[in-house]
């Protein structure tokens, strides 16, 4: 039973994390498309889209292991 309960905190952690993920792309593409650019609000986004792309990874990894034959 724990182990379904810790893969579905996983699961629900994975997509709240590609939500997040997808909602950056979207404000560094409406930064980029405005005329105002912020350089270091994008750079800030964009870590932290990598930092999220790390976690999501980690989460997937866990949750989706690869079985050596």
């Amino acid at each position: 039973m724990d182990g379904e309960v810790d893969e579905l905190v996983l699961s629900q952690r994975l997509e709240a994390l590609r939500r997040e993920h997808r909602a950056m792309d979207d404000e560094v593409r409406a930064l980029t498309m405005c005329g105002v650019v912020d350089q270091l609000k994008i750079m800030r986004l964009k870590r932290r889209k990598l930092q999220l792309k790390d976690e999501i990874f980690r989460l997937e990894d866990i949750l989706n292991p690869d079985i050596i034959a």
